[in-house]
């Protein structure tokens, strides 16, 4: 199994993870200040500069307003 956090699952889980942000409506600036974090932290994140973890997607989820079972189910279809 490939690790890199530039193999194809975790690139289109970082575009997935961006699309749903836009579609809440925010910037990376309004993201950050929901999480308590830099713009800088949600554009490394988004960019793969910084590989994320369940608990830190879970509160990027809340941050925008969709549970994590919808997004997790919605990327699932995005692989598929």
């Amino acid at each position: 199994m490939q690790k890199s956090i530039s193999s194809q699952g975790y690139v289109k889980f970082r575009k997935w993870l961006r699309e749903t942000r836009e579609q809440a409506g925010l910037t990376q600036e309004d993201l950050a200040e929901r999480l308590g974090e830099t713009q800088s932290f949600v554009s490394k994140c988004e960019r793969g500069e910084r590989r994320m973890d369940i608990v830190e997607l879970r509160e990027f989820c809340r941050a925008m307003d969709i549970t994590l079972e919808k997004f997790v189910k919605s990327f699932e279809r995005r692989l598929r």
